[in-house]
């Protein structure tokens, strides 16, 4: 799983294996590797791929689609997994229009 999103993540930057391996000093062939899941990178540098990409870690090991690591303050409200698509994008909309009311106040 890694591999893929590491190939989506680098072609969305408009980056070659060879420049995001120089931009990370890694030798071209590890980082290609990665690419393929022929190797696994250590957990000190899925952290540095995490923060080059500004992703979070469970984006990378796909554990989750939301790419954006938690920011300090941020809240997030786990949500049932029966839950449908329809009631969360309705849960969603609510949600901003909460927050929208909370700005014209």
């Amino acid at each position: 799983m890694i591999g893929e999103r590491l190939i989506t993540l680098r072609k969305d930057r408009g980056l070659t294996q060879k420049e995001l391996s120089d931009a990370l000093f890694v030798n071209y062939r590890t980082y290609s590797g990665y690419e393929r899941n022929e190797i696994e990178a250590n957990d000190d540098f899925k952290i540095q791929l995490a923060k080059f990409f500004n992703v979070s870690i469970d984006y990378l090991l796909g554990l989750t689609d939301h790419p954006h690591p938690i920011r300090n303050g941020d809240e997030y409200i786990r949500l049932p997994k029966p839950l449908s698509s329809s009631a969360r994008q309705e849960l969603e909309q609510y949600i901003h229009f909460l927050l929208n009311k909370d700005k014209n106040k």
